[in-house]
């Protein structure tokens, strides 16, 4: 296993170079893409990185294309039918019926039933095609614009070397407006709910094209984050994302937070605060030297970090402070919410399960 699949396996990154097994069949080998998610009475205990609310409906999405969806709060989980097998990372819903879910191979999943069945979208053997094609015609227009001229040897290259680009994270605003990111500054927007892609690599304060992690709304303000003290907000009136700088130059896994104070947080315990949308940081000081892979808020305004390692911390001044909660049995986190019971459900690298929040 390489850091990097540990990375996403803690909810921390992307396998920018997994191995997976291709299914045999009729004597050959048949792309994941191409290969539906087998059903299976454990999936719910296999690995899951991503968790996501459709209304009361609780979906989680992870390894072999698996996707599962509960309808009493994660007491009980069922599967739904995904069309492709390849390692899922993230799903994000709108709306109570309209979700998508992302991961590796570039792939793109729809679902317009609240998560029961899902199709495919777009995906990575469609990801250097559509760069080449937007950048060709966008450097064409403008011969003299070097920003163009170097996306479009970007997007040469990502045609050639096919489908590996994993997408890390999606966010929509509405069922018709979102943003897919991942490795090596991929990132597109639908104005369509996913039936066009535009890329946006032009469009971010990213120029070392550095891995995109994580991509999440706090109020009206839409951030990502990523390598290297990456911070990026989206300028809506220019359609930009534009950096941040912050006092860290590690590696950012996410973001959370309430309108008034946005948090960042990633490697070593490192978690910045911001009550001015990003113009100045502080650090928080969370007394745990384990990666933060994990957030959630609670209906009550509650902000509550996780760690690589399981670790729940809690804070009711939006972010000022952390308090660590008791707990057994620690386990790697990639993701979390808050159920209508008010416990934890988490996901990782043991499945998926409830925790009581203190």
């Amino acid at each position: 296993m390489t850091m990097i699949k540990w990375f996403l396996l803690a909810a921390l990154a992307a396998a920018l170079a997994v191995p997976f097994i291709r299914p045999v069949i009729a004597g050959g080998f048949t792309d994941v893409l191409d290969t539906p998610a087998q059903p299976s009475e454990l999936a719910a205990r296999s690995m899951f990185t991503g968790l996501a609310r459709a209304g009361e409906r609780l979906i989680a999405v992870g390894q072999r294309g698996h996707i599962v969806y509960s309808d009493d709060a994660g007491g009980h989980w069922q599967q739904a039918q995904v069309p492709v097998s390849s390692d899922l990372v993230a799903v994000h819903f709108p709306s109570p019926s309209q979700g998508w879910a992302v991961g590796h191979d570039g792939v793109v999943l729809h679902s317009s039933d609240a998560g029961e069945t899902w199709i495919r979208q777009f995906d990575g053997r469609e990801v250097g095609p559509t760069l080449l094609a937007y950048y060709q015609k966008q450097a064409a227009a403008q011969p003299d614009n070097e920003v163009l001229a170097t996306r479009l040897i970007e997007a040469r290259r990502m045609a050639d070397e096919g489908a590996d680009k994993p997408f890390l994270d999606v966010w929509f605003e509405n069922d018709h407006v979102g943003y897919i990111i991942g490795a090596f500054n991929l990132i597109f927007r639908t104005d369509d709910g996913g039936l066009t892609w535009t890329p946006w690599l032009d469009r971010t304060d990213n120029p070392s094209a550095l891995n995109l992690y994580a991509l999440h709304s706090v109020g009206n303000q839409l951030f990502i984050v990523g390598e290297q003290g990456l911070v990026l907000k989206l300028d809506p009136t220019v359609e930009r994302f534009h950096a941040i700088p912050t006092p860290y130059n590690g590696t950012y896994f996410g973001i959370t937070g309430k309108p008034g104070a946005v948090l960042v947080f990633g490697l070593r315990g490192n978690a910045y605060r911001s009550v001015d949308g990003g113009a100045s940081w502080s650090k928080v000081e969370l007394g745990l030297p384990v990666s933060i892979t994990a957030s959630t808020v609670t209906v009550d305004g509650r902000i509550i970090l996780l760690s690589q390692a399981g670790h729940v911390l809690v804070s009711v001044d939006d972010g000022i402070s952390f308090k660590l909660q008791p707990q057994n049995g620690l386990a790697p986190v990639a993701g979390a919410l808050v159920s209508a019971t008010g416990s934890l459900v988490l996901a990782g690298a043991r499945g998926l399960r409830q925790l009581p929040l203190e």
